[in-house]
């Protein structure tokens, strides 16, 4: 009725035309009955005055007339208001209809993509999770030998050295008798050393500086540690070792101060032309070089800064004092700092279940922190207080570096050339001047570090059960589950510092790597049996020696020889499980005999050296 209004048209019904007393009123639907019972409009009345004869107003028939085509006019305009109304009507339902369908799709893409992302974390913790297994034959073999020895009674294998002839060898490096004639000569000037690499590099670099100090008669100044963007780890000699038993261990030995002279402070090294990095001087530089060359400026300057220095003084010839007093300081002058012998201890105990097993190895490993009991106490057998420590030298860099093939496809391989893009642009391009072997050579040459899998396929081979508790040094593995799954399936009681110690334990040394580094040297160190995939590790060779110094002949470490073992390992598809075993025993025995340190070899890790060690006969 509004919408007819606006429109300007009045509907007219039956009662629309009505005559009364000669007038005409044409009302509208609004007409209502006033208080006489007679009708007027509620907004406009119009009275139609004339006669019937006057044809200059409406009769009848014209106002009929009239009436049917407005009729017929707002007829057509209300069909077309009801039109546009029905047009309005389902555009609005249409907007209406779109935002609902807009809404589903949204959400049905939101739900969608939050599908296929926890689809895509599945399938990645699917992957991660996935073994990566290069010899599948003779893991299942390896697993059928393991399941079989579960039922048979059997103590931890030791694999000992041949201990009549291990034990005649005794540490001596700190007996007094060998104090060097030259400690009283004329004083020369100071020596500043600053060791690069990581925690085993840094400690070789102190016990050569140590040396060339003796040998110069120079005074050694406490020395500084590098920052590396390898190893991030701004630690210093304080931080690691103690530096006031360093100082006095030594003192008979070498002189050694905090710092410099106040006057010699100022001094630009390079500037002078007295600092002397690794480029500067060739590895392992005979004792005659520093005479020649670095005698002659610390007498010009008063001192020579060492920049680096890692590997660079010669194991031979050498005087038996500087041989001597290297061990010295690797032996015996190196203590951790009270909070890492503290925690060590700890982790020790963890690792042996609390197990009050202790050795000359672990008195000279905790010092103050030893857990409360005596050596040669009384022991709870019941629990598992035997362990095997084992470095897996499979971390990013060894493997990219290595340029072996590993099994992970071409994937694999584009992931190892980008990185050694980045770390090693030297080695990539020797290897575009094809001037590097091929994969398969490099393996058949053992020159491929062992995988996880190869690690645990020497373990099973050796006796080693399947409940045989082993602790893992370092933890970054290359590969991540993929590679650590088939030796956990073979050994599960497999276990890392980050498994054993609290995050609160662990945050004082979380952004340190050399300190972290430390406790798994002391774990190492201190395990029943220490067993290694690679003998080319600096912290393997610093545990074996360390092991070989203290362990009074009852610290054995085990070492494959690479290359023998890819020979073994390529006949995987015919070889039976007693064969793999017995050549790999065999292997393994013959790095137990126990020999004189060769020329040439370093006396860090083989100390059975005169001057060193002493052979008691």
């Amino acid at each position: 009725m509004a919408d007819n209004r606006r429109s300007g048209c009045t509907v007219m019904g039956k009662e629309s035309l009505m005559s009364l007393d000669g007038s005409t009123i044409l009302k509208t639907s609004s007409m209502k009955k006033n208080h006489q019972g007679r009708y007027g409009l509620a907004t406009k009345d119009v009275y139609l005055h004339g006669m019937k004869n006057d044809t200059t107003y409406f009769g009848k028939p014209k106002l009929i007339q009239h009436g049917k085509r407005e009729m017929m006019i707002c007829k057509h305009l209300k069909m077309f208001a009801f039109a546009i109304g029905l047009m309005g009507s389902l555009f609005l339902l249409d907007s209406l209809m779109v935002s609902v369908v807009h809404h589903i799709s949204s959400h049905d893409l939101t739900t969608g993509f939050k599908s296929r992302v926890q689809d895509g974390r599945k399938n990645f913790v699917k992957k991660e999770k996935t073994e990566q297994v290069m010899y599948g034959r003779l893991m299942a073999l390896a697993s059928a030998a393991l399941a079989k020895n579960e039922s048979k009674n059997g103590q931890f294998v030791l694999w000992k050295e041949p201990y009549n002839q291990a034990s005649t060898w005794r540490p001596c490096a700190d007996n007094r008798n060998f104090i060097h004639q030259g400690h009283d000569k004329k004083h020369t000037g100071f020596i500043l050393i600053s060791a690069n690499g990581g925690l085993n590099q840094q400690r070789v670099a102190v016990c050569n500086a140590v040396a060339v100090a003796a040998l110069l008669n120079a005074t050694l100044v406490l020395p500084r540690f590098l920052y590396s963007s390898v190893w991030k780890d701004a630690s210093q000699f304080g931080d690691i070792y103690q530096e006031e038993y360093f100082i006095d261990y030594l003192k008979d030995d070498v002189h050694i101060v905090k710092e410099l002279p106040y006057h010699l402070q100022s001094l630009d090294f390079e500037t002078i032309g007295s600092q002397i990095t690794d480029m500067d001087i060739m590895k392992e530089a005979k004792p005659i070089y520093f005479v020649k060359v670095v005698l002659p400026l610390l007498q010009r300057f008063g001192a020579v800064h060492f920049l680096g220095f890692g590997n660079r003084l010669a194991f031979d010839p050498l005087p038996l004092y500087l041989q001597r007093l290297r061990c010295k300081c690797n032996f015996h002058a190196l203590k951790f700092v009270p909070r890492i012998q503290e925690v060590g201890s700890l982790l020790v105990r963890r690792i042996r279940n609390y197990e009050p097993r202790l050795t000359e190895l672990d008195t000279q490993l905790f010092g103050n922190y030893m857990p409360p009991t005596v050596l040669g106490g009384q022991h709870n057998f019941s629990r598992p207080a035997r362990y095997l420590a084992l470095h897996m030298r499979f971390e990013m860099d060894m493997v990219a570096y290595s340029l072996c093939d590993f099994g992970g496809g071409e994937k694999e391989r584009e992931e190892l050339q980008a990185y050694r893009e980045i770390h090693f642009p030297t080695l990539v391009m020797r290897v575009r001047n094809n001037n590097s072997m091929s994969a398969p050579e490099l393996r058949k040459l053992g020159r491929c570090p062992l995988t996880p899998e190869e690690g645990a396929l020497m373990l099973s081979a050796l006796g080693y059960k399947h409940e045989t508790r082993i602790y893992l040094a370092g933890s970054q593995i290359y590969g991540g589950l993929s590679r650590s799954l088939p030796f956990k399936r073979l050994y599960p009681n497999l276990v890392t510092k980050e498994d054993l110690l609290t995050p609160s334990e662990l945050a004082p040394f979380s952004n340190f790597s050399s300190q972290l580094a430390a406790l798994d040297f002391i774990a190492c160190a201190s395990a029943d049996v220490f067993a290694m995939t690679d003998s080319g590790s600096q912290l393997s060779s610093l545990v074996t020696g360390f092991r070989t110094y203290h362990g009074r002949g009852r610290a054995p470490t085990l070492r494959p020889n690479k290359k023998r073992f890819a020979k073994i390992l390529s006949e995987e598809r015919t070889i039976r499980w007693s064969e793999f075993e017995e050549r790999v025993r065999n292997m393994i025995e013959e790095n137990q005999r126990v020999i004189a340190r060769r020329g040439g070899r370093s006396i860090y890790r083989q100390p059975r050296s005169q001057g060193c060690m002493c052979e008691v006969l």
